[in-house]
């Protein structure tokens, strides 16, 4: 008991420590300014916070102008954030001890409102010209220059001048339309028994799934076609997706056999004392299991036709692996267990055609595709 009292006491004096540590040897000196008003909110007496409190303050407006006059002097448009940010520092800490009786009675905090919203002003000017001059040009590339530089604008001025409009046009310009083309299957194929029933639902699965999944939602700046649609409408694609299965494998299913005793014992009855007699009985089950892997290789192009450029190029490789069991016995069939007759029962023997295979492989690989295309066509 005395040790726990005694590692208490430690405990406790080294968290005094380091709060008492806390105030003006911390890093980050505005969040220990906050810190330190909050203690004497809380206590006004304490002695730590009463000293720490007029030095941090001292210490983040001369960091926080002297970072303000540094970025003044650069010409990148990124300044603009930087200024916005340290202001809105400056601004913090004059709020948290104005707020509060006990601060405000150590130090008289300065105000910098007027030179927030003077830089704000000054960001979504230089961010409006900075997207005007993109927004002036033609092509998708520029579209987006200007899109973002606008959004910029809205985050340091609502409204700011005509900007939602231009935000709106902007979206508009960048607008891409898209042709997805059906699976091209160039693979070479045994056949050894396999069908072709369902090939062109199975080529088509991702063309008629991805035209879904992507124009289920305005997220992004793009329209999608088949080739077929794009012709009716005379519409004249700026981007192509086509697929090409370069190889499929599918080999013979592998069968193995195996057999294996099994037993049971049941109750046939007591002897003259009363005790159960039993009986074994015996059975041996007959496995038969049939296997194999198929692999797919399934290569993705998306080719901007506007500026003659391959834009991804993308290969996928997926295996599927199928098994099948099934059984006889020969016996007493009191000897076999319940999942043992599951397998007996299986009925289901039955080597599946391409296209589900096709299918399994295809499933596998299809969100890969659709993450890449989000991400190929979104900002």
């Amino acid at each position: 008991m005395k040790k726990i009292i005694l590692l208490f006491i430690c405990v406790s004096f080294l968290f005094a420590c380091s709060s008492k540590k806390g105030y003006l040897e911390r890093k980050d000196s505005d969040r220990s300014l906050q810190d330190a008003v909050k203690k004497i909110n809380r206590a006004a007496d304490d002695e730590d916070a009463r000293q720490a409190i007029p030095q941090l303050y001292t210490i983040i407006k001369e960091k926080r102008l002297d970072n303000i006059n540094a970025y003044t002097q650069s010409n990148q448009l990124s300044k603009w954030d930087k200024i916005v940010n340290e202001y809105e520092y400056l601004q913090n800490a004059y709020s948290a001890i104005i707020s509060s009786p006990a601060a405000f009675k150590l130090v008289t905090p300065e105000s910098y409102s007027t030179e927030l919203v003077e830089s704000k002003e000054n960001a979504a000017s230089a961010y409006y010209d900075y997207a005007m001059s993109y927004f002036q040009k033609p092509g998708r590339d520029n579209a987006k220059a200007a899109y973002n530089g606008f959004k910029k604008v809205n985050q340091f001025a609502p409204g700011y001048k005509d900007v939602n409009e231009k935000i709106k046009t902007s979206y508009e310009n960048s607008i891409i339309t898209i042709v997805i083309s059906p699976v091209q299957d160039n693979s070479f194929f045994n056949n050894n028994g396999w069908g072709n029933y369902g090939m062109n639902y199975s080529n088509e699965y991702f063309q008629q799934n991805l035209l879904r999944d992507l124009s289920s939602n305005n997220q992004y700046p793009a329209r999608f076609y088949t080739r077929s649609e794009a012709s009716r409408m005379n519409i004249y694609p700026d981007w192509t997706i086509d697929f090409r299965l370069r190889n499929i494998t599918v080999p013979n299913p592998l069968i193995n056999y195996s057999s294996r005793n099994v037993s049971n014992q049941l109750q046939v009855g007591t002897d003259t004392a009363g005790r159960p007699v039993y009986n074994t009985v015996n059975a041996t089950i007959n496995i038969s299991r049939s296997s194999f892997t198929a692999r797919a290789n399934m290569e993705m192009n998306i080719n901007d036709l506007t500026a003659g450029k391959n834009i991804i190029y993308r290969s996928y490789n997926e295996e599927y692996k199928w098994e099948q069991q099934s059984a006889t016995f020969s016996g007493d069939r009191r000897a076999i267990s319940q999942s043992d007759w599951s397998m007996i029962n299986n009925s289901n023997n039955t080597t599946p055609r391409k296209e589900e295979v096709l299918y399994e492989l295809y499933r596998k690989i299809y969100p890969q595709v659709l993450s890449q295309i989000r991400q190929s066509v979104s900002w």
